[in-house]
C-alpha cells in the first residue's frame, strides 16, 4: 500500500536539498539547485541516447558507477552542451569546489545542467555561489531544489511516497519542450532512504524508465543533455534483499516516476489537452509502443486534438506508417469511450465527440485486434504557444 507524502527529494531520511540564483538566469530567477545525502549513498543512472551529449552527461555517466555518491548539482539556463573541453573544465572545477565545501570526494558529486546549447558555463560566478547553495540546504529544501531547475517549465514537478515498511521514495523533475526521452530538456532526482545493492537499484531503475520516463513525448525530441539519478542512503535502516521487499520497492518507485513523467508531458509546451495514447490488442508490447509513439509524435494527430477535431484518419494513418503489421479493417478507434473507427469510417456523435474533445485529458485507444499485448504513450497536444516558446528560446 502505497501513501502520498509531501517532501519531493527531502521526503526520505537523511536528505536536504537548496536552490538559490547565482546569475545565470534573468530576474534573479533560481537557477542552482542541490541535493545532498547526509550518509554515503548508492547511485544508478539513466542518461539521453542522443550521440550529442552535454559534458555533465559524460561526466556524471562515470561517477554514477562510483561505490559512493554523496550529492547531486544542477544548473538550470545554460545546458553546458557543445562548447568543447571548456564545458568539462567547467563541469570539473564547479564540482571539485562544492566537494571541498562540502568535505567529500569530487567524484562523489553527480552533475546535471539544463537550458541553451552552445554557451560556456559562468564558472567563476558558480562557485561563488557555493557557498549560500551548501548553507541553505535544508530538509525542507525539496521544494527550493525544484524550482531552481525549471526552464520553461511553468510549475514545479515533485512527488513522494510512503511504502508500508516506512521507506520513503521522493523526487522532482523538470522538463517541459525538447521531450522524448530514451534511456530519458528532462533533469529527475529520486532519492530513498532505503539500502540496496547498487546493481539492483539500477535494474529497477531501468525497468521503472522503461515504462514511464521512456513512454512520454512531447514533441520527439531527445535532449542533450536528460539525465535521471537514484540515490539509496539507507538512512531508514531498512535493507531490502528479498523479492516481497523489492517488489514492494519496485511499486513506489514506479508510482514517483509515473507521477514525474505524467507530469512533464502535462506541463509540456503550450499543452492544453494530456492524451493517453493506447494501443492494445497487438502481437507484443514492442509493436504496440512503437505503434502509439508513432500516434503521440504525430503533429497532425497533436495540431487535431488541439483543434479539437476527431480526425480519426489522422490517428489510423500514423499507425499506418509506424512500420508494424497489421490490418486496418481490423482497426476499432475511440476517443475516450465514443467509437469513431472500426474497419471503415462509421457515423458517430460528433456533439459527443465535441464534448470529450474539449476535456483536458483524453484517452485514445487504438485496438489492433491481433493479439493480447498493449502499451501506453502520454503525450500532449501542440498548440500555438508551443511555436512561440522555441521560436524565441534563446532570447
Amino acid at each position: 500500500m502505497l501513501k502520498k507524502i509531501l517532501g519531493g527529494v527531502t521526503a526520505a531520511q537523511g536528505y536536504s536539498a537548496a536552490g538559490i540564483s547565482c546569475g545565470i538566469r534573468k530576474k534573479g530567477r533560481p537557477d542552482l539547485a542541490l541535493v545532498f545525502s547526509e550518509l554515503p549513498a548508492q547511485a544508478a543512472g539513466v542518461f539521453t541516447t542522443n550521440k550529442v551529449k552535454a559534458a555533465p552527461v559524460v561526466i556524471s555517466q562515470e561517477r554514477v558507477k562510483e561505490a559512493v555518491t554523496r550529492g547531486v548539482l544542477i544548473n538550470s539556463g545554460i545546458a553546458n552542451a557543445c562548447v568543447g573541453a571548456a564545458g568539462f573544465s567547467a563541469a570539473l572545477a564547479i564540482s571539485q569546489s562544492l566537494a571541498q565545501y562540502l568535505k567529500v570526494k569530487t567524484e562523489e558529486i553527480l552533475l546535471a545542467s539544463t537550458g541553451v546549447i552552445g554557451v560556456p558555463l559562468p564558472t567563476e560566478q558558480i562557485v561563488a555561489a557555493i557557498p549560500a547553495l551548501v548553507d541553505g540546504l535544508s530538509t525542507t529544501g525539496g521544494e527550493a531544489a525544484a524550482h531552481a531547475i525549471m526552464t520553461t517549465d511553468t510549475y514545479a514537478k515533485e512527488w513522494a511516497v510512503e511504502l508500508k515498511n516506512g521507506v520513503k521514495i521522493g523526487g522532482m523533475a523538470k522538463g517541459s519542450g525538447m521531450i522524448q526521452p530514451n534511456m530519458a530538456t528532462m533533469l529527475s532526482v529520486i532519492t530513498t532512504d532505503a539500502q540496496l545493492d547498487q546493481g539492483v537499484l539500477q535494474e529497477l531503475l531501468q525497468k521503472a524508465v522503461k515504462k514511464t520516463f521512456n513512454r512520454i513525448t512531447v514533441d520527439g525530441d531527445t535532449s542533450t543533455n536528460d539525465s535521471l539519478f537514484l540515490l539509496a542512503n539507507g538512512a531508514s535502516g531498512k535493507v531490502l534483499k528479498s523479492g516481497d521487499e523489492l517488489e514492494e520497492f519496485y511499486a513506489g518507485l514506479y508510482e514517483v516516476c509515473l507521477q514525474l513523467a505524467q507530469m512533464l508531458v502535462k506541463d509540456g509546451e503550450g499543452a492544453t489537452k494530456f492524451l493517453a495514447v493506447r494501443v492494445s490488442g497487438a502481437r507484443s508490447e514492442e509493436e504496440a509502443e512503437q505503434a502509439a509513439r508513432a500516434v503521440a509524435n504525430s503533429n497532425l494527430v497533436k495540431t487535431a486534438f488541439f483543434g479539437e477535431d476527431a480526425n480519426w484518419g489522422r490517428i489510423l494513418a500514423a499507425v499506418g506508417y509506424s512500420g508494424i503489421d497489421f490490418l486496418p479493417e481490423q482497426v476499432v478507434i475511440s476517443l475516450g469511450d465514443l467509437v469513431v473507427y472500426s474497419g471503415e469510417g462509421i457515423p458517430f456523435d460528433e456533439t459527443r465527440a465535441s464534448k470529450i474533445l474539449a476535456e483536458h485529458e483524453i484517452g485514445v485507444t487504438i485496438d489492433l485486434k491481433q493479439g493480447a499485448a498493449e502499451a501506453v504513450v502520454w503525450t500532449c497536444d501542440l498548440s500555438y504557444d508551443y511555436v512561440k516558446i522555441n521560436g524565441s528560446y534563446r532570447s
